[in-house]
């Protein structure tokens, strides 16, 4: 019997993908993917997607835009806390 809902999260998918259980980053990855930043100027464009969204003024173009800076955001948050454990891993095996 299977355990995977019938309709699965962008999360959920790639928390299958980031597990413990998977090989690690080594740690020049790590910490190269830990200096990963939006930009300036696509933070600028995510604040006023974000405010106008909280005024209700949101095209669904732009609606379309935010979900994609979130679903990227919550990617990179997955991913640079793999990196976390990944390196504090390596600082734990190297004391």
């Amino acid at each position: 019997m299977s355990t995977i809902p019938d309709t699965v999260t962008e999360a959920e998918v790639l928390n299958q993908l980031v597990t413990a259980e998977q090989p690690g980053f080594s740690t020049e990855a790590a910490r190269a993917i830990l200096g990963l930043r939006f930009s300036p100027v696509a933070i600028s464009r995510m604040n006023e997607l974000a405010e106008r969204n909280r005024q209700g003024t949101l095209s669904e173009a732009d609606r379309g835009a935010l979900e994609t800076y979130l679903r990227v955001g919550h990617f990179l948050n997955v991913v640079q806390a793999k990196a976390r454990v990944c390196l504090s891993a390596t600082a734990e095996a190297g004391n």
